[in-house]
């Protein structure tokens, strides 16, 4: 699929040029999610890019829990065509629509709530999945989260809540790269077996390779022919922190840094640029 591996490119140049910009922001995961971003809103998704509202009615939605990576939903976003490419620039200044954490009081399209603080996303993903089964709305929820962001207790409570109410519309992708802020998940608190506990309250469990554009595309092909069968679905995600960049890749020393001038040269040669700079 080269057309969307030339996406996650560019994607991921953008990245590196927003945080490097005003020097802030968190490349690493960032990095690390490009190539699901890329199969989710160019490949995978219904959605229309065009003509957003806040309602999402007869279109699959998507809700980023841990908004920290910002960098790659704006991009991912601009590039899908709901908000001016040339606006990604205006990543983190002060009254951008494009700050460092998704708001919705600046009315960015594509935005749905305001995220970051983590733990809350699943919940509303799952408000959001059940409203399209009222509304008898055949469409799909999806959401991604953080491993670490697994550490939140309100996430457990939303793994029990969606199986028990048979939530079968729903995708949740977890990106399981193993890093937090403070370091590795295994030394902060170990995640344990994470597709028995998931199983074990009852979702079905698919695993995917998040930096092999083939199998992300797949692995979420099959994950939307599993809904409607009563139970959500769960994906974990295996990525590398700053996937694309040699010297990020791996390190949560790359979760909220940016790169200097010299790193961002090393970077931009390590990505190609296939769809054009803002």
């Amino acid at each position: 699929m080269p057309q969307l591996k030339d996406i996650a490119t560019q994607i991921r140049r953008d990245i590196v040029r927003m945080v490097h910009g005003v020097q802030s922001g968190h490349p690493g995961g960032s990095l690390g999610c490009a190539d699901y971003f890329t199969a989710l809103f160019f490949k995978v998704m219904k959605h229309n890019p065009g003509h957003f509202d806040m309602d999402g009615k007869n279109e699959d939605l998507f809700f980023l829990s841990n908004g920290h990576i910002s960098p790659v939903y704006y991009s991912a976003l601009a590039r899908s065509g709901y908000f001016p490419v040339t606006e990604l620039s205006t990543f983190r200044i002060l009254n951008s629509r494009l700050q460092g954490h998704p708001t919705t009081h600046e009315h960015l399209p594509g935005i749905r709530i305001a995220s970051g603080s983590l733990g809350q996303g699943m919940s509303v993903a799952i408000g959001a999945a059940l409203t399209k089964k009222l509304n008898n709305d055949k469409s799909l929820v999806f959401s991604l989260h953080g491993d670490g962001e697994l550490e939140e207790g309100q996430i457990w409570e939303s793994v029990i809540f969606a199986p028990h109410h048979k939530v079968d519309n729903l995708i949740i992708t977890v990106d399981w790269n193993g890093q937090q802020i403070d370091g590795t998940t295994e030394d902060v608190a170990g995640l344990g077996d994470l597709e028995s506990k998931f199983a074990a309250f009852g979702w079905q469990v698919l695993h995917m390779n998040g930096n092999d554009m083939d199998d992300v595309v797949a692995t979420l092909e099959k994950a939307k022919s599993m809904t409607g069968q009563g139970k959500p679905i769960a994906i974990l995600m295996k990525t590398a922190m700053g996937a694309g960049v040699d010297f990020m890749e791996g390190s949560h020393e790359w979760h909220g840094i940016a790169p200097n001038d010299d790193q961002l040269a090393k970077a931009l040669a390590q990505l190609p640029e296939t769809l054009g700079d803002y």
